[in-house]
């Protein structure tokens, strides 16, 4: 089984969750502690193997590719002031991956944002898709988590974790059967139910492998009732056409910094991780809580 090269990574988003501070830059540049979000989203992919990365942008989002091209400027200040570890951490931001940015020329969901990004990506490969805003911290990367569950199965693999039941309406749910520590054959899928409809509490979050008879059926797709062509309506298609789908309980800390609480938690956690600064900061801490 061929090794996975190529993860898309759709950008597009408002991120009005967010607002106002992602009225004039985007949401992914956001920074947690000294790395915008879209960083950690991008060494995870690198850490698990992923060489080549398709961002799906739209208007407004030209500082993400900014961030991961060279800025010979500011390399040429450092290197005359002898910042030489400033120097080293910016010239490897760009040398990260080989980065390719393709517009996603109208808001017409997440499905459409994937198949904007199909000319980068051949077409019997497969490939990681991330959503969303998530930083997910464990020893293992959340996405070589989902592409080990794809080279032992050969099929697409979703990440899931476990939600509470007040929250499940938020999610797609999978239920199907358990095929050893953390890994499911998915039966059923069900986008946002209520807690008496969901199949399970497997809430499914924003990480994926997708094979290519899921990129077939995507690009068929028929928009939903509100015009758009989401993944979440190809993995139903496959479903019923009988196609396996698997899903891999991520381990880990995970963190959606779409949302304000958890842009917060996130800063606090990797913040206390933080080699520079994770001393005073824990002290920091420690008076506010008394």
């Amino acid at each position: 089984m061929g090794k996975i090269r190529k993860a898309i990574i759709p950008v597009a988003g408002l991120g009005t969750r967010l607002l106002p501070a992602t009225k004039a830059q985007p949401k992914e540049m956001l920074p947690v502690v000294d790395k915008p979000v879209i960083q950690y989203i991008v060494e995870e992919a690198v850490a698990a193997g992923i060489e080549e990365i398709v961002f799906v942008t739209s208007l407004g989002k030209r500082a993400i590719e900014d961030h991961f091209d060279r800025n010979f400027e500011l390399e040429y200040r450092l290197h005359q002031k002898k910042k030489t570890k400033e120097l080293e951490e910016v010239a490897r931001i760009g040398k990260l991956a080989k980065f390719a940015f393709v517009r996603q020329q109208k808001p017409l969901g997440d499905g459409h944002a994937i198949l904007s990004a199909l000319p980068f990506v051949d077409e019997h490969e497969p490939v990681a898709v991330f959503f969303g805003d998530d930083i997910i911290i464990h020893k293992t990367p959340g996405i070589a988590q989902l592409i080990e569950a794809h080279n032992r199965y050969g099929d697409s693999v979703m990440a899931v974790e476990r939600v509470p039941k007040s929250q499940i309406s938020r999610y797609g749910v999978v239920g199907g059967v358990a095929l050893g520590r953390h890994v499911w054959e998915i039966k059923k899928f069900i986008e946002k139910p209520s807690p008496k409809e969901a199949p399970s509490n497997l809430g499914v979050i924003g990480r994926y492998v997708i094979t290519p008879p899921i990129m077939k059926i995507l690009a068929k797709q028929k928009p939903g009732r509100d015009g758009e062509i989401r993944l979440a309506d190809a993995f139903m298609t496959a479903l019923r056409q009988g196609l396996p789908l698997y899903a891999r309980e991520i381990e880990g800390e995970r963190y959606d910094c779409g949302t304000k609480l958890q842009f917060l938690q996130a800063a606090v956690a990797l913040g206390l991780k933080h080699p520079e600064v994770n001393g005073e900061f824990k002290k920091f801490l420690r008076r506010l809580i008394r």
